[in-house]
């Protein structure tokens, strides 16, 4: 089968866009809700990937182990039909710029709020079973100390160019997505996308929020001023890089190819 051109992803989108846009509110929060408790999954899967081969093959290793352990999350996700913050870019955005008017645009800023402020309660609680002693294998919350001092470590326009990078990855991700037909190449596709973000790392303000949760509550290098900085500069940078990088770019791409309606 040959792949669609750009101007039928685009279509797709938009039918997708128009589908969350169009979802009730409890809807799209228990969405949100579901992606934050999955997501902890990868984390997890992270530290107790690396906690089991640094130790005898070394930190670089260790890390590129826990990398490709983290990316099953990323499938949990797409395959679970659940949602992160940054997904909801090209989709919902393609169908907002389709439709127009006034109320179209409030029900984005909507969706864009709820499944944010969802992905990181469902994740918050998540993130608390798993700080529990005997909870995870001996040396995981170590790993997930050390994460969370890296994250926060990190300088403010740092933070904020990997953030852009993050964004633009996760919503390269949900174009990829739609010229995928099959759920093989969409379980690929999100798994390489998951790897590469955890390689970065990149700051996906719901990752890395709960990177730096997990630093707090287990006692790391890190204060609540980090997870608020970061979550400011992670917000920002995945809006540059998902709205205008991507979003923007492929919008434009559509428009021109012949076919878009």
């Amino acid at each position: 089968m040959s792949a669609p051109n750009p101007a039928q992803i685009y279509d797709r989108a938009k039918e997708e866009g128009a589908r969350r846009l169009s979802m009730p509110p409890l809807e799209q929060a228990s969405t949100g809700f579901i992606a934050g408790v999955t997501i902890v999954f990868g984390i997890v899967a992270l530290s107790m990937t690396e906690e089991l081969i640094a130790p005898s093959l070394g930190t670089g290793p260790g890390k590129l182990a826990g990398a490709l352990a983290f990316g099953t999350g990323v499938v949990f996700l797409v395959i679970g039909r659940s949602e992160l913050f940054t997904e909801n870019f090209f989709d919902p955005v393609a169908a907002a710029i389709d439709r127009q008017g006034a109320s179209v645009w409030f029900r984005l800023g909507r969706l864009w709020i709820l499944v944010l402020a969802l992905n990181l309660v469902g994740g918050t609680v998540m993130a608390a079973i798993f700080t529990i002693e005997g909870a995870l294998p001996a040396g995981a919350h170590e790993v997930l100390v050390s994460v969370a001092e890296d994250v926060a470590a990190k300088s403010g326009w740092a933070t904020f160019a990997r953030a852009i990078a993050a964004g633009t990855l996760l919503t390269l991700l949900s174009y990829l997505l739609h010229a995928a037909d099959s759920a093989t190449a969409r379980i690929v596709l999100a798994y390489l996308v998951g790897v590469f973000l955890a390689l970065g790392p990149f700051d996906h303000v719901v990752v890395s929020g709960l990177h730096l949760l997990f630093g707090l509550w287990l006692g790391a290098a890190v204060t609540v001023g980090d997870l608020g900085q970061n979550f400011g500069l992670a917000v920002a940078g995945n809006l540059v890089g998902g709205l205008l990088l991507m979003t923007l770019t492929h919008t434009v791409q559509a428009k021109s190819s012949p076919g878009t309606e």
